[in-house]
């Protein structure tokens, strides 16, 4: 082994915070990453920087947040004056090895070629990594292997929703039936066997990326995950309560995804989700045994990009500004840091902390450009000096510009919560605020409190203006690169 440590940096795709043993919920089974917590360093109050896969990723990858890397949506290309962890970690000695994605859209200003592929594509990897492993959306190299194991994988639908041949006892949703292949063969189970196979012949000291894509919708999993938890039993969603505020009046109309409103298919889809979160953490306990021979010398990371609304507040999907949509779990296991193990962190901690994280405990430099902290101090000492009381994120949807008649540079929302307060500053509606004291699941979103202004000061502190951007409205579509352009009625 030389002087740098292996490194293991883990994604589990749309995963929120609640749905993890460590986290306090004793319904949901999650044996080994609770093992990994207990072990290492658990961050309770951990929260993403935006949303949805695309942007999260950039703030996660990049250290930085949205209003500076300006990746406002799924397509929106990474500006290449950018450097990320890949690129620093490159530089450092590793050869970084992605298995999974990353959901960069290529900066077009480096490609010659207008029908270069890649300008129609999200889903294109990270440059700086090796790609050991592609698995994008459409899961081609997945369905090779399941064809390989005997399946004729000519309808590839089939294997993206339950067996619609099961009949559903009462009490079950449309989500209980299993899927069609085993719990030895869905997508996390490939990715970890050649995760697994590739450890084997890979020199020390090593650096993967491992993006999982579960537990991202659709919702099915394969027995006896999908029939391990009772939907009478998992936690009743939060009611959608006051929605008369015009951004939360639009979310609740958008629905982004089709998840038959009634109250037995939404419990059966939150207790679906727990099932994907359990297969997910099976297969996270044959990857922690494929590297214990190496443990003693290897850092392990795992996070998520978002979370999942999962019904609450009649939501589904991870866009707005919603607790559960943006607090996620993070757990840090650093063997040769001889710190205190099992540790549970109450300071807000943030996904842009992770990349001058994982330089730092490989003793490599810190670019200027990361704007989130090393969370080291806290993996040597169990805290850290003048941490931040707050945390930020933010959630751009220009996207949707047209169907809200609003103009592209004032779709754009963040977010300040400290522990007992939470702001909501819009470009164009009103700011809302929650005293999460009195109403701790926002219920009441407010546009008048009287520590409202002083929560607006301290936001407009915090965010400086947005970085100047070229490629913000640029978006990248299964027809090649498209430029976004204010509603008609804003161009008149």
């Amino acid at each position: 082994m030389g002087s740098l440590p292996n490194i293991l940096l883990v994604t589990i795709d749309q995963w929120r915070a609640d749905c993890l043993g460590a986290f306090g919920n004793s319904l949901i089974q999650t044996p080994n990453l609770d093992k990994l917590a207990a072990e290492g360093t658990f961050f309770k109050a951990h929260h993403t920087q935006a949303s949805p896969c695309a942007p999260s990723r950039a703030c996660l990858l990049t250290g930085t947040y949205q209003h500076t890397n300006r990746v406002v949506f799924n397509g929106t290309p990474l500006d290449a004056d950018l450097t990320n962890l890949a690129l620093e970690a490159r530089a450092g000695g590793y050869d970084p090895q992605l298995f999974g994605h990353t959901d960069t859209t290529i900066d077009p200003r480096t490609i010659n070629d207008a029908d270069d592929p890649r300008l129609s594509t999200y889903e294109g990897p990270l440059p700086g990594f090796t790609v050991a492993l592609e698995l994008p959306e459409e899961r081609e190299s997945w369905y090779q292997w399941l064809q390989e194991k005997g399946y004729d994988i000519s309808d590839r639908e089939k294997f993206l929703k339950p067996d619609g041949k099961t009949p559903i006892p009462e009490g079950k949703g449309q989500t209980w039936p299993a899927s069609i292949f085993s719990a030895d063969e869905t997508e996390t189970a490939f990715v970890v066997e050649k995760v697994i196979e590739k450890i084997k012949t890979l020199p020390e000291p090593w650096f993967l990326h491992v993006s999982l894509y579960r537990p991202h919708p659709p919702f099915h999993v394969p027995a006896p995950f999908n029939d391990m938890y009772d939907p009478a039993e998992v936690p009743e969603p939060l009611p959608a309560g006051d929605i008369s505020h015009p951004f939360l009046n639009t979310l609740t109309q958008l629905r982004f995804l089709d998840i038959p409103d009634n109250p037995i298919e939404v419990r059966q889809t939150r207790a679906t989700y727990y099932g994907m979160v359990t297969e997910v953490d099976n297969q996270m306990g044959r990857l922690l045994d494929a590297i214990s021979p190496v443990e003693d010398h290897t850092v392990v990371a795992v996070t998520s990009d978002h979370g999942e609304m999962l019904g609450d507040h009649t939501l589904f999907s991870k866009m707005g500004f919603h607790d559960q949509a943006f607090h996620i779990p993070l757990i840090i296991r650093s063997p040769q840091i001889n710190g205190p193990k099992g540790q549970v962190i109450e300071e807000f901690t943030e996904n842009v902390d992770i990349m001058p994280t994982l330089l730092d405990v490989a003793n490599l430099p810190i670019p200027e450009q990361c704007q989130g902290r090393s969370l080291k101090p806290f993996l040597e000492e169990g805290k850290a000096p003048k941490w931040r009381d707050k945390t930020h994120w933010e959630f751009d949807y220009r996207v949707f510009a047209n169907m809200i008649d609003l103009p592209l540079d004032e779709c754009h929302l963040v977010v300040e919560r400290t522990e007992t307060t939470k702001l909501v500053k819009f470009g164009e509606y009103p700011a809302i605020y929650f005293d999460l004291e009195n109403d701790p699941n926002e219920q009441n979103p407010l546009t008048d409190h009287p520590l409202m202004e002083e929560a607006i000061q301290s936001l407009n502190s915090w965010m400086p203006p947005f970085r100047k951007s070229e490629l913000v409205n640029r978006l990248a579509t299964p027809d090649g690169m498209i430029t976004l352009s204010d509603p008609p009625s804003r161009n008149s």
